[in-house]
């Protein structure tokens, strides 16, 4: 009899009725009510809310953004993967350790460290300025602030893959005369490409929600540097409540859809891994 069964009912249905109980509170009642203050005011309201010029342009923005955060994470999480499970090398654990490090560092001060080294007072900014390269407070210092606070993801997520499936087929595929190219999109890349979609997922929703490092360098200028998340804040500071629901509630949608597809790249990858382990135990 396993410890489940052991519990007395009251047990198991207490558990569960507090667990039930904070995604109430915590998730769903902030989510009803979100919508319900975005189409507070009917329909109309809502589409001219989002229709606005300027909210336009911070879905616009945070969308770019987040599309190249991504595309950088994702090339740099799988060759950090690469290196990391496939060989042995000095420093291998400082490059774990540094993959984590904005895990541990708040997002205000990593935008902090972008002001302090693009900023007018520092030489780099002197240089940048003379030659009128803009960093800070343009899309660049946004795209560098969201691609520093999500790159742990897509390697976080390749790196468990890669090791549970192993060499052994790509190192037939190179005693075979395979080109290393050709090993790794015909081999490695179909095995770990859940692993991938999973953490370009993650990167992605974490890139498009991201608020303090984003503050910090954009300079938070409406219609040229503000994010769907400054632009909420700014809307309700400026007492347009609905408008900042309608934005908000754009947020929420999204969020939605990437946790359905995230259950499904999970439901994917748990058959990949369980796949991978089992090829050893056939062979």
């Amino acid at each position: 009899m396993n410890a489940r069964n052991e519990a007395p009912a009251w047990v198991r249905y207490l558990v569960l009725l507090a667990a039930l109980g904070f995604v109430v509170v915590l998730l769903l009642l902030p989510a009803v009510n979100v919508l319900a203050q975005a189409f507070s005011k009917g329909v109309r309201a809502y589409l001219l809310a989002a229709a606005d010029p300027n909210t336009l342009h911070a879905v616009f923005l945070t969308s770019g953004v987040a599309a190249v955060a991504v595309a950088v994470n994702t090339v740099f999480g799988v060759a950090a993967s690469w290196a990391i499970t496939k060989y042995e090398f000095w420093g291998k654990s400082l490059l774990v350790t540094l993959i984590d490090l904005p895990f541990s560092v708040s997002p205000v001060v990593s935008g902090l460290i972008y002001v302090l080294t693009f900023g007018v007072e520092t030489t780099l900014g002197n240089w940048l300025d003379a030659h009128d390269i803009q960093i800070l407070y343009a899309a660049p210092g946004i795209i560098l602030a969201t691609t520093f606070v999500t790159f742990p993801f897509v390697a976080r997520e390749v790196m468990p893959v890669m090791e549970a499936v192993g060499s052994d087929q790509e190192e037939a595929a190179l005693t075979l005369g395979a080109s290393g190219w050709q090993t790794f999109w015909q081999i490695t890349l179909p095995d770990i490409k859940w692993g991938v979609l999973y953490g370009v997922i993650l990167c992605g929703s974490r890139a498009m929600g991201e608020y303090g490092a984003v503050s910090v360098v954009s300079g938070r200028i409406t219609g040229k540097t503000d994010t769907m998340s400054l632009r909420v804040e700014k809307l309700y500071q400026e007492y347009q409540t609905q408008a900042a629901f309608t934005v908000a509630s754009l947020l929420l949608f999204l969020a939605f859809v990437t946790l359905a597809v995230k259950a499904a790249v999970e439901w994917r990858l748990r058959r990949a891994l369980a796949d991978a382990a089992r090829k050893p135990e056939a062979a």
